[in-house]
């Protein structure tokens, strides 16, 4: 990734892992950074690899019946052939060969059912003994937090009031990796269940999920990006981020081998949603009438099934290109890891993973609310719309070293989704991915088709826009405040043990009494809420208790409370207090608001 300019913008060039967009699926279209940037368990198993690399050696899905991989594991090896890893369950085994004849061999091997290349490349040899990225030096921001575009476009920051998000949510960021000691992003991160999967192959060393480019960072503050006063606030600032690297350093390419990974890795590690701002390269579009990628779409619809079943929703960027995905004719970017040639290619070619069944493809959208220029569309084919950003309106989000910038794209859209997808969840802990994939639509605002003949459909479903715009309110069941109605403290204020702490709201502007509804959202960070006693107290003294040592052993409170406040005037200082019972378990109010 070429570094063009040193200093408060720093320009970021597309990496040729994320081609396709704009020229990708995953490539910010444009960057700039300020700041001080199904029931069962599959196994992984170890490479049954050569003792060193070997140039030439490419990489190979071996497809069998789920279950039915031993059974012609030596046949990789009899053919010329290394076993890299299997995954059991999915029936896919990551082979390696320097043999130019070992896809054709496979093929006639008794219970294998496909076989095909994934790259049009040499694996390289750092697959063998990967080095772990770098940990940037971390720089101290004096950003604070502000309402940005992006956020109030979906109704974030109202949505909040609501729910900002549980800490039992696992959202997995599948990408260039993630920045976990980022001040803004290591409050929320997730290191037990984070893990490179570049190559194929789980690699869980501590470190191995870090950034290697500057894009998993960026989109994971989007997410997650943690509510504390400084830098940037995520859609769901209230969940746990994982980082499943997918890309290799120094090409930065997403292989279908890393992205079989990292959605088992999705399943087996409970991630309720993951976000997939990439394409799996080096096909911009696969195509089943060939035999390679052809095993590259199932090899990679079986994982996907796999999450899925496991209860994880894939969310995907629909691609960069300004491309009809519902009208496909030519692909002249593909094979991106080699020299890409022009192809004609129908409908039956698809993008992976946004075009698998099951994950929600989200478009891109400008401050505003129009499709971005960039984003890709097609009827039928985009689920929904989000925040991208186009032309100087970028989303600003977090990228590695402490930082904070700029980027535009789809990529930047999807992480919306999966935030709105994570608040759904944590609002509703039983949904099914199916349930959380049906709310996002249902709960979208229409957005109908602007005078444009390659926008099809109906204003409730179109090219551009699917189902509608994502409402992040709503997909919580909240419902908009009126203007000058809503009131927060973000101030931290610390429990001890056996103490009685309190956090002042002072309302004003507010005519009359406060209503029947008021609306009190609390985000109270504590292990084991059966200790705490928590109080609204209005400004004459009246106290109405919204929580009383229920809840044992759980961690945290936070949720939206509704109080019968009629009796109270609007005007005045609030309390939100909160009075801990016994000994052991600490924590702190981390933010709390009042909705009238």
């Amino acid at each position: 990734m070429a570094v063009a300019a040193l200093g408060t913008t720093v320009a970021l060039a597309a990496p040729a892992g994320f081609a396709q967009a704009a020229p990708s699926d995953t490539a910010p279209v444009a960057a700039s950074s300020a700041g001080a940037t199904q029931t069962t368990t599959t196994t992984t198993k170890a490479a049954a690899a050569p003792a060193a690399w070997a140039a030439g050696t490419r990489a190979y899905l071996v497809i069998t019946a789920p279950g039915g991989t031993s059974a012609v594991s030596g046949a990789v090896v009899s053919n010329g052939g290394s076993v890299f890893a299997t995954y059991d369950a999915i029936g896919v085994i990551v082979a390696h060969s320097t043999s130019a004849s070992f896809a054709s061999s496979m093929r006639t091997v008794g219970g294998v059912q496909q076989v095909g290349a994934t790259r049009t490349s040499d694996v390289p040899a750092d697959a063998y003994n990967p080095a772990l990225p770098a940990n940037p030096a971390q720089s101290a921001t004096t950003l604070t937090e502000s309402n940005r575009w992006d956020m109030t476009q979906i109704k974030a920051d109202q949505a909040w009031a609501v729910t900002t998000g549980s800490a039992s949510v696992k959202v997995g960021v599948l990408d260039t990796g993630v920045d976990d000691q980022h001040q803004d992003i290591a409050p929320n991160f997730n290191a037990a269940d984070s893990a490179s999967c570049a190559y194929g192959k789980a690699d869980t060393r501590a470190g191995a999920w870090r950034d290697v480019g500057t894009h998993g960072t960026h989109v994971a503050g989007t997410i997650a990006a943690a509510k504390n006063g400084k830098g940037v606030v995520g859609v769901a600032p209230g969940v746990k981020i994982s980082s499943v690297r997918i890309a290799e350093p120094t090409s930065s390419l997403f292989f279908a081998e890393n992205t079989i990974c990292g959605f088992v890795w999705a399943g087996d590690h409970g991630f309720k949603v993951t976000n997939n701002s990439y394409y799996t390269d080096p096909w911009a579009f696969n195509c089943p009438d060939n035999v390679d990628q052809a095993a590259i779409i199932e090899g990679v619809r079986r994982a996907q099934a796999y999450a899925e079943g496991k209860g994880s929703l894939q969310v995907a960027a629909a691609g960069n290109s300004n491309y009809d995905l519902a009208n496909k004719t030519t692909d002249s970017e593909s094979p991106n890891d080699s020299t890409p040639v022009t192809r004609t290619i129908t409908n039956a070619c698809i993008d992976i993973p946004t075009e698998l069944p099951g994950v929600v493809t989200v478009a891109a959208q400008g401050n505003g609310g129009a499709k971005a220029s960039y984003s890709n569309f097609g009827n039928g084919v985009i689920d929904v719309a989000a925040p991208g950003g186009d032309g100087a309106s970028g989303v600003y989000s977090t990228l590695p070293g402490g930082k904070y910038g700029n980027m535009n794209g789809t990529s930047m859209a999807s992480p919306h989704v999966t935030g709105v997808a994570a608040l759904i969840a944590s609002t509703n802990p039983t949904f099914t991915p199916a349930q959380i994939r049906d709310q996002l639509g249902v709960q979208a605002t229409d957005r109908a088709c602007p005078s444009d003949a390659r926008c099809t459909g109906t204003t409730t479903k179109n090219g551009f826009f699917g189902e509608g715009a994502v409402d992040a309110l709503k997909a919580v069941g909240g419902s908009t405040p009126q203007p000058g109605a809503y009131f927060e403290n973000l101030a931290d204020v610390t429990i001890a043990d056996n103490a009685t702490v309190e956090s002042p709201i002072t309302v004003s502007g507010v005519t009359g009494n406060a209503p029947a509804t008021l609306k009190v959202g609390v985000d109270i960070k504590h292990t084991y809420i059966g200790d705490l006693k928590v109080d609204l107290v209005a400004p004459d003294g009246t106290v109405y208790t919204v929580h009383n040592r229920t809840g044992s052993s759980t961690d945290n409170i936070v949720q939206s409370f509704t109080v019968n406040a009629s009796a109270e005037v609007a005007n005045g200082v609030w309390k939100l207090r909160v009075n801990d019972n016994a000994s052991q378990d600490t924590g702190k109010i981390d933010a709390w608001n009042l909705t009238f």
